[in-house]
């Protein structure tokens, strides 16, 4: 079964301004790789696919959650044109059985080593599970294994994710459900472009 999608997506990427402008003006020629032991999807680069408000209200909300700390003066976003290519795509039930075997893999490379496994978390006063380090190791050594048994590497990873707030009472859809796109592959992103966005919303 091929895992080639058969087409382009754009993507959306949460930042500083002085980032976005470093990679518009050519100084940068890409945006860093995510290496948070809690990343969603794996490490790599991380983009809101399609959701140029979201990818804006996510670095907001980043800006707020952080305070002081945080990275994020000026709130940008960074659009991308990317070739998913060889893509661990969870929204496609083929892939159900790579994770499960993923998961299977680093339980028993923990329990070897005498570790713990990494658990899913809610932060501090949330309510979501939004600190994800079991996800994370388990994509991570998904990466891994293949690299060791010189199988073709994924290019990126894709999921969908149900967050938020009920839009109705009673319904199925939430605010801030969303497909996230994560790029390993920085060649498979093949070209970045300035959003036109409404900032007032």
């Amino acid at each position: 079964m091929s895992s080639t999608l058969p087409s382009f997506v754009l993507g959306y990427h949460g930042c500083d301004r002085s980032v976005a402008e470093a990679i518009f003006s050519g100084s940068s020629a890409h945006l860093l790789s995510s290496q948070n032991e809690y990343d969603w999807l794996g490490h790599g680069i991380y983009f809101w696919e399609n959701s140029p408000q979201r990818a804006l209200n996510y670095v907001r909300q980043q800006i707020s959650r952080r305070a002081r700390k945080s990275q994020i003066h000026e709130p940008a976003i960074v659009g991308a044109v990317i070739d998913l290519g060889n893509c661990l795509n969870l929204l496609d039930a083929h892939y159900s059985r790579v994770v499960r075997a993923g998961f299977t893999d680093l339980q028993d490379s923990i329990r070897s080593s005498g570790g713990s496994m990494p658990v899913n978390r809610t932060p501090p006063g949330g309510n979501e599970v939004l600190i994800r380090a079991l996800d994370c190791a388990v994509v991570n050594i998904i990466h891994a294994r293949r690299k060791e048994d010189n199988l073709q590497p994924f290019d990126s990873v894709r999921a969908a994710f149900i967050e938020g707030e009920p839009i109705y009472e009673g319904g199925g859809f939430y605010e801030k459900t969303h497909i996230q796109v994560c790029v390993r592959e920085t060649g498979k992103i093949k070209g970045y472009f300035r959003p036109i966005v409404d900032a007032s919303s």
